[in-house]
């Protein structure tokens, strides 16, 4: 039976761009495969995966999903091993799991200009969290400071810090703290709930010292914190959207998120053009 169906997962799902974004690639790669979407809580993940049968090439997973995809793979990429997170299945006898929120970051920055960073400011200590603090790793961080309103979530940021080299601080999310130099940053990476919007203090306290601001939310645009930057360049998340959707289709083709698609190019801007 040919591989040919893949869909996203998660809940809630009816807003995912992932299936206009899939479709729009598989049109210029000349590939007749069908891409869905599927409501799927992470209770019913298990279940759900066990009924899927040979026609099936792959998923793409989002919140809350990302850990159980994790547990469902018998092999994972390096991002993925870091972050204890999965966000692409290739599905076979022994699925393979992939993590590409971590380049995706780091591409959509390296298109906006960002291609280094010594200190990085990371807002929020979820999920996404970790997959920011391993991409400021790649662009060359030696130090993190995590801010989130409760930072004792941040232990485990702090442990995968001293995995990958990278010192860890955690700090609470409040203007004073903001304010001190020590934690001054040339990257802000963003990774709060869609619709977050913080006191007036504290956002003009990140404007401040926060350096270039990534923000990983991208609906509404500009964001509460995007508009309050004031001149510090602003990055939506939509960009990371669109990149690591490209390495998901390149690891469904080849097996291999390093790997660059026929036509990449092209593919890149029918992906860009869909969002």
């Amino acid at each position: 039976m040919r591989r040919s169906r893949l869909a996203v997962w998660g809940d809630p799902i009816a807003h995912s761009k992932s299936p206009d974004l899939h479709a729009a690639a598989y049109r210029v790669l000349g590939v007749d495969w069908e891409y869905g979407r599927g409501q799927v809580t992470a209770d019913g993940f298990a279940g759900a995966l066990r009924q899927l049968d040979d026609s099936w090439r792959g998923l793409s997973l989002t919140m809350p999903l990302k850990e159980a995809a994790f547990h469902a793979a018998s092999t994972k990429d390096v991002h993925a091993e870091l972050t204890g997170a999965v966000n692409t299945l290739l599905l076979g006898d022994a699925p393979a799991g992939y993590n590409t929120d971590v380049g995706g970051i780091v591409d959509a920055l390296a298109e906006a200009g960002v291609t280094e960073a010594g200190a990085v400011r990371i807002l929020g200590a979820g999920a996404t969290a970790a997959s920011a603090l391993v991409a400021a790793s790649e662009l060359g961080a030696s130090r993190v400071f995590v801010h989130a309103r409760r930072p004792e979530r941040a232990a485990g940021l702090a442990a995968l810090g001293a995995r990958i080299d990278v010192v860890v601080e955690a700090q609470p999310l409040a203007a004073g703290v903001l304010d001190a130099k020590p934690s001054r940053a040339d990257l802000t990476i963003a990774t709060l709930p869609s619709g977050t919007v913080l006191p007036a203090d504290i956002s003009m306290a990140l404007a401040e010292s926060g350096g270039a601001l990534f923000d990983a939310a991208y609906a509404p645009w500009p964001s509460a914190l995007a508009a309050s930057w004031g001149d510090g360049a602003v990055i939506s998340g939509l960009g990371m959207l669109l990149h690591q959707a490209v390495r998901q289709i390149r690891i469904f083709r080849h097996g291999d998120p390093s790997i660059e698609l026929p036509e990449e190019e092209s593919v890149v801007a029918a992906m860009r053009a869909a969002l």
